[in-house]
């Protein structure tokens, strides 16, 4: 019996070589994952430290890889953009992965919490996300995504549409 394929959804954020890095990532995951789908991209101010803008986006794709095997397949790539397993969590990066939804998972899963939190609270996060799956409920309120980003306040983290092309300034 082979394992059931499922939409992931992941974000995506940079602050070191935003737009390089972004490009990077997308490739790597594209290579992986067929039929992978990106949002537009989006600047925001740092938020829990000073620092660069990131810019941040969100990838949907199929897969049947267990949870655990796509986190360690999202810290290859993270890897791969420089970012070394010690970085800290408020602080620059070259890439940053986060999990949002594998299918309608929901709970703690190889190290993840499953829906991930910040999708609630990070504009960042859930504007993305709204882009690609507006219908798709949360698998923990039920309330669609589209619906979700339609509630959120916006004031405290306002984001800029932006642009993966050129380089990086």
């Amino acid at each position: 019996m082979s394992p059931a394929i499922v939409d992931a959804y992941v974000a995506a954020g940079s602050n070191v070589r935003p737009r390089e890095s972004l490009r990077r990532a997308i490739a790597a995951l594209s290579a992986d994952f067929p039929g992978l789908k990106v949002s537009r991209a989006w600047s925001n101010a740092a938020v829990g430290f000073a620092g660069d803008d990131f810019i941040n986006l969100v990838v949907k794709f199929p897969s049947d890889l267990p949870v655990g095997l796509l986190l360690e397949r999202l810290k290859t790539v993270e890897r791969a953009q420089g970012r070394g397993p010690g970085a800290p969590k408020w602080g620059p990066r070259t890439l940053d992965l986060d999990l949002l939804l594998y299918g309608d998972l929901a709970g703690r899963h190889a190290r993840a919490t499953l829906p991930h939190p910040d999708i609630a609270t990070r504009a960042w996060v859930l504007g993305p996300l709204a882009e690609l799956a507006p219908d798709l409920p949360h698998p923990v309120s039920g309330i669609p995504i589209g619906e979700m980003w339609r509630r959120f306040e916006r004031g405290a983290h306002p984001l800029h549409e932006t642009t993966l092309d050129g380089p990086d300034e």
